[in-house]
Parts: structure tokens; sequence; C-alpha cells
């Protein structure tokens, strides 16, 4: 389970005032270990925040070489952002697989694996670590075991919460069986299971059956949400792929038994995305974009309903129509004046032609459709709810590139793939008590981000993605937003193009902006009861390195990010940095 944490740098810096005051504090120059790679925030308490910080260690000596291994640092930092301390484990995971440190409750885990050719059997463990000392308190403890099939499966697994993240969740399924088979297992801050493991089987194809989510409500039942895929004929003769048709979502008691079967075909709509949480009152709320068609290129409503969790019945519905033009139909343009902007003169020829060649791409045929994915859902005190999404595509481009062969070397043909994130247009909405949509708010945004993958493990080029629930990935690093919540709004976060002070609202058009170490940080507040939406610049990128509020770690009204600012020649700067709103 490899994962890719962005990294920020951070400095003393100081900001506004809005309906409440928020602030944001930088701590010192942050200094990575010898071949570190990432590093994210893990957890913070009334006595600083914690630090995962990845490096690669060594696994076993060999006569002509030796094998390495992923393992990670504890870092500690006080209130102030300063370090107190920095463990590497190297010692404790002797024999092991690093996984993840994992915070429940007040405690802080690390989570290892050890796999058995001999079985085919990965075991997980875990340890509690002292976070006043940064030390494992004891011995490992074995916490669950898959096991392959066959010896060319592969096993996904997955660490998370129930649905008010009071207990740990193990959900798992072995990739390569011809059925979709999935365990749970629920473990307390103790590391002590609550029951029995559960295995939860559908009788859908594997290929057309992906898992998008996977809800562990307070009573301890459990909610599939899939994503339903059929064969469709291509654009060439005998060619065939799988496109998406709709939403199935079953919920499941806690001996593992199917109990109901939620009906996402709703009057003849079209659900293209959705979202479920658990209110506080026990009844569960799906949130979902729909299309009047099946094969809608664009979103024509927001629904919202009520679920009982106990039958899944529906208690209530409710819905708005979009109006498409709210949702920035013209975002695959390019701005007239694009090339005038500061950001774009330092492009390179071959950006400059993957941003032209990807704004020539449309969502047709072999591709997914477009559409806005849920982000962030918030409580409010008046038992509403706040729903953030966001407009969002990802694809995977390959350009080829000619050497002619001088001085007697060859010539040779050099594939770079690259993987592009679209962060577009966030969608901002008020659900009251009764389930009615009360304010609907388009915020509009045009974030472009391009990162160099490996040609060898890369997809076909066009390819759009749909991330499942075993594949959630840490990109992109700059565009997209954070979000937190304090004195009745909502503070989002987000860098964006300094001639975009003044969007705030559907109908004007923001700039694009690819370039983030050029880019102002915004602080977006959002009025919980009418919608009202502010904006001011919070810093600039171009004094502090830049940030990444999307991958911010929220702890009561605090959110705590990691930043990095590369470097062609040197080390690149890192640092803490804390945002306050009261």
């Amino acid at each position: 389970m490899k994962r890719v944490y962005p990294f920020l740098y951070l400095m003393l810096f100081s900001t506004i005032t809005h309906a409440q005051k928020t602030v944001i504090k930088w701590g010192e120059e942050f200094k990575l270990r010898r071949g570190s790679t990432d590093l994210r925030v893990i957890a913070a308490d009334d006595d600083g925040a914690y630090l995962e910080e990845s490096h690669v260690a060594m696994k076993a000596y060999f006569v002509v070489g030796a094998s390495f291994r992923e393992s990670a640092s504890l870092v500690k930092v006080d209130k102030n952002l300063t370090e107190v301390y920095r463990n590497d484990f190297n010692k404790e995971l002797r024999g092991k697989e690093f996984v993840q440190f994992f915070a429940c409750q007040e405690k802080l885990f690390l989570f290892s694996s050890d796999y058995s050719k001999r079985d085919r059997t990965l075991a997980l463990y875990a340890s509690a670590v002292n976070k006043k000392t940064g030390e494992l308190t004891g011995e490992w403890r074995e916490v669950a075991t898959f096991q392959k099939g066959e010896k060319r499966d592969d096993i996904d697994f997955r660490i998370g919460y129930n649905a008010d993240s009071t207990t740990m969740l193990i959900v798992s399924s072995v990739e390569g069986s011809e059925k979709n088979e999935y365990k749970i297992q629920e473990l307390d801050k103790n590391l002590k299971a609550t029951a029995r493991p559960l295995i939860l089987r559908n009788e859908f194809e594997r290929k057309k059956y992906q898992l998008e989510d996977v809800l562990y409500t307070n009573d301890r039942k459990i909610v599939l949400v899939g994503r339903m895929f059929e064969y469709e004929e291509g654009r060439k003769k005998k060619e065939k792929f799988l496109d998406f048709t709709n939403y199935n979502i079953r919920i499941y008691n806690n001996k593992g038994k199917q109990e109901a079967e939620i009906n996402t075909g709703i009057n003849g709509k079209w659900l293209s995305s959705t979202k479920l949480v658990q209110e506080k009152n026990k009844d569960l709320v799906l949130a979902a974009f729909y299309s009047n068609e099946k094969k809608g290129r664009t979103i024509d409503g927001l629904l919202v309903q009520r679920i009982n969790v106990a039958d899944g019945k529906v208690i209530s519905t409710s819905d708005r129509k979009i109006n498409n033009s709210l949702l920035s139909g013209d975002q695959d343009k390019e701005d007239d004046d694009d090339t005038d902007d500061t950001d774009d003169k330092d492009e390179s020829r071959d950006e400059r032609k993957m941003r032209a060649e990807l704004g020539k791409m449309k969502d047709e045929g072999e591709g997914f459709s477009r559409h806005m994915q849920f982000r962030k859902i918030f409580y409010t005190a008046d038992d509403g709810l706040v729903i953030l999404a966001e407009q969002y595509r990802h694809y995977v481009t390959t350009s080829q590139s000619y050497t002619p062969g001088s001085h007697g070397s060859p010539s040779q043909w050099r594939s770079s793939t690259y993987a592009h994130y679209l962060s577009g247009d966030l969608m901002m909405c008020k659900i009251d008590a009764s389930g009615n949509i009360g304010w609907l708010q388009i915020l509009p945004k045009d974030q472009r981000e391009i990162i160099m993958m490996n040609s060898s493990t890369a997809p076909t080029s066009g390819l759009y993605y749909h991330n499942s629930y075993f594949n959630e990935g840490n990109r992109p690093f700059y565009s997209g937003f954070g979000a937190l919540q304090a004195g009745g709004s909502i503070q989002l976060l987000m860098n964006d193009h300094s001639k975009n002070s003044n969007v705030t609202q559907a109908g004007q058009k923001a700039k694009a902006i690819g370039r983030y170490a050029k880019s102002n940080c915004y602080l977006v507040s959002v009025n919980e009861a009418s919608g009202k939406v502010t904006r001011k610049v919070f810093f600039s990128n171009t004094e502090v390195p830049t940030a990444m509020p999307r991958l911010g770690a929220i702890v009561g009204n605090d959110m705590y990010m990691v930043g990095k600012t590369d470097r062609m020649m040197g080390k690149s700067k890192i640092a803490i940095g804390k945002i306050t709103s009261r």
C-alpha cells in the first residue's frame, strides 16, 4: 500500500480578520532526514502535532546488492511548531513492512504487515505509540489476516473509521478473485475486536462492480456504495469498454446479512455521484447529483434523501434543478489573454502543448461521464448540513520526443507520461433539518495540476480516473481546497490566480491557474445561514513556499498543513503550519 504525500514549507505569517479571526502560523524550516520522500500531518492534540516522515530503509543484504522497504519516522512538534522528537522505528520494523501511523481518539498506533509466501497470507500488526516519548508501548499485536486465493492475487486493504470516528475499521478485499468479497473488522481504541470479522459478498461480476465507499454506522450496520458498469461498443469494430451505468447501495446488519437496497433510480433520474453520511439522529443522508439522461454529459440537479438506517426506507426526498450555465460550461476554453499572464510566460513548450491538447479532450465514448464529486459535509447548529462538492477530472497523457544521434551515439525516442488533475467549480449548498435545499452557491475556479508519472506503470493515454475505495490517493498536491468550520461559517482555503480576487459567484469566469508558486492562497468565508460568500487574500505563495491546503489535517477548529518549495539547485524547504479560526 504505497502512498505519496505532499509537503509544504511554512514560515511565520499572520492574517486578516473575518466574521471570526482566522490566522496562520508557520513554523521554522523543517529538515527532512536524508532519503526521506514524504511528510504529512497524522494527528494533533493539546501538546502539539504528530507527523509521518516517509523514507526508504534497508531490508536485506545480498552478495551483489540489497533490498529496500518503505519505512517512516514519527515526528512531534509542540504548540510553537518546534520539533520535540523524531523516531524511525527501523529496529522495531525489522522483518515487517511499514503500513502507516493511525490515530484513534486520544491514542496513536503504528501499523505494519508481514507476508508469508508459503501460506499466501498477509498479517496486519499494530502497536500503540507513547505520544510523550514517541516509542512503542509494547509488543506487536496481530489485528487482521488476509488470505490470497492464488499467488498472482493482490490484497487490498484500508484502515479507516466508523461513522463517528470512535473506532477503527479495517476493510479488505482480494483483487483477482472472480467475485466481490469484502472483509470488515472493527477495532476499539485498545486494538480489541468488537465482534467477529464480517464477510460481505455480492452477485456482480468483478469487473462490473467498483466499491466506492463503506459506511460503518453507529449501531454497526454496514452500507456499501458501489458503482456499476456495463460493456458498451467502442468506436472501432469489436472494441468494447466498461461504461458507468448506476449506483448500487446496500445495507447489511451486524451479522453480514443484507437488509435493504436503496433505490438509486429515483424518478427516472440517473445518479452520477453520491455521498452517504450518518446524522447525529442516526438517519442516513444521501446526497447525489443526477442527470435526466442515462449518459448525460451535464448535471441537471442535486437530490438529497434522508433514509431510515433500520429498514433502508426513504423518509424524505428533496431535489433542486441546477442550471447548467451555473456549472461553468466554458471550463475547457482557454482565456484569450492566457499567454499574457505571468504564470504562463514560464511554461515550457511541452507544457504548453499538453495544455492545448488537454483543452481539446472531451468526455466521450471510452471515458467516464463528467461529474461533480462530493468533498465535505458539515453539520450546522440548526441540525442542517452544508455540502461542498467540486468539479473534478483526472486524465493521463503520454507524449514522445525524438533525439537524433550525433558523434556516433544512436538516436532515441523518449516517452513521458503525465497525470493531469483538473479541479473546477466549487458547489456549496445548505440542507435544512427537513431535508429541503435552502441556498446554493457556485464558486468558479479553474485549477490545473500536471505531475510526471512513471511511464512503465502508466495506463493508456486519455483515461479518466475514478478512485476506488482502496485507491484513494493524495494527489493533486496544490490544487483543490481545504475547509474548516468555525463561528457559524465555513472557511475555505485554496490557491488561485491573482486575477480571481473578486470571483465569488456563478456567472463570473475564473482565470485558469497552473503555476501555484506564483499564486495567492485565498480565505473564502461562507455564511452557514445565508450562504453569503466573501473572499480575501490570506497570503501570497510568492512570499512563502507553495501551500497545499487540500491535504491539511483538521483537529477541532485548527488545521495543520505541510508544505514544500522545490528547488532546481539545493534542498527543498519544508515546514509545518497551523491555521486557527475562532
